[in-house]
């Protein structure tokens, strides 16, 4: 068997860690399925992305509560019960992200944000612009963002 030589972390040069590895890859799953829900559907719910313990990515919804009187579904308590069953269940995860639709006023547009957390306590954070066009959207260039730890936390 043959020993797995770290790979380069291309921003500073410094060789990637496991966990930069399983945060960039968590987050990035997250931040890519939000894109194609909204190629796909025009729209996404907030939802999670796990690594579990044994290297398997999953994808973990919440439901909704009903739309209020003009139609909208309470994104901010979904994102809260994302949290919520995240935490409970974070011994099984070695890393977690959540994904939600934002508006970002800064840059005019709407975006999808992402943050990512690791059980060995690393974060990462970003956020993709995004517009719709008429033949679909058009997706900025991914900017760092940043994020307080709340999976990993007590």
């Amino acid at each position: 068997m043959s020993e797995q030589q770290p790979t380069s972390d291309a921003a500073s040069g410094e060789p990637e860690t496991t966990e930069d590895r399983e945060l960039r890859e968590t987050l990035g799953t997250g931040l890519g399925t939000a894109q194609e829900h909204l190629e796909q559907r025009g729209g996404f719910f907030p939802f999670g992305i796990t690594l579990l313990n044994d290297g398997e990515l999953r994808i973990v919804f919440v439901t909704p509560g009903e739309p209020d009187e003009d139609g909208h579904v309470d994104a901010g308590q979904m994102l809260a019960d994302l949290h919520e069953l995240l935490r409970q269940g974070r011994d099984g995860y070695r890393a977690a992200a959540i994904v939600s639709d934002v508006s970002l006023p800064e840059h005019g547009s709407d975006g999808i944000h992402g943050t990512a957390e690791h059980r060995d306590g690393g974060v990462r954070a970003a956020v993709i612009p995004y517009t719709p066009t008429p033949e679909g959207f058009t997706f900025g260039a991914m900017e760092p963002d940043t994020h307080v730890p709340s999976i990993w936390v007590d």
